[in-house]
């Protein structure tokens, strides 16, 4: 049974406090998805995020239906949240997002995603896949932001 670990880093050029702000915006999920995963949040917006938040979300993985609930278990603007899938595809998933000032007016932004595959430890032997599947995310994630905050 194995916890796997994704971390990424990112530096913004833009003050922490602005690019918080864009990630306190659920609806901004949907921009920094890949387009064929048909990510759509359904919980009516706009949501008030704060600690105990529920964001419900459909999106299709290679074709197949899946619905994903999370909630905001640590909410500490403008320095960092964590979102935890309470119902996904994952036994477990924990994202921890952290904004800190590098004293140059830009935010270096962490990503943290805590995550264990399903059928444990027969599950495992697919990590290879979803490593492969949430870089291609990750990495997509990160190009438009880059584009963004031009």
């Amino acid at each position: 049974m194995a916890e796997h670990v994704l971390e990424r880093t990112q530096i913004i050029k833009r003050p922490r406090a602005e690019v918080f702000e864009f990630f306190a915006d659920a609806g901004n999920l949907e921009r920094i998805t890949p387009p064929e995963l048909n990510f759509e949040i359904i919980s009516p917006q706009p949501i008030d995020i704060k600690k105990g938040a529920l964001i419900d979300y459909r999106l299709k993985l290679r074709g197949i239906p899946i619905t994903w609930k999370t909630e905001i278990t640590q909410w500490n603007p403008p320095h960092d949240f964590v979102d935890t899938a309470l119902q996904s595809p994952y036994k477990q998933w924990i994202h921890l997002h952290t904004f800190e000032e590098n004293g140059s007016g830009e935010t270096i932004m962490r990503d943290r995603v805590r995550y264990r595959l399903p059928l444990e430890p027969l599950g495992d032997l697919a990590h290879w896949y979803v490593k492969r599947e949430l870089r291609y995310i990750f990495d997509y994630r990160r190009k438009i932001i880059e584009e963004i905050y031009v």
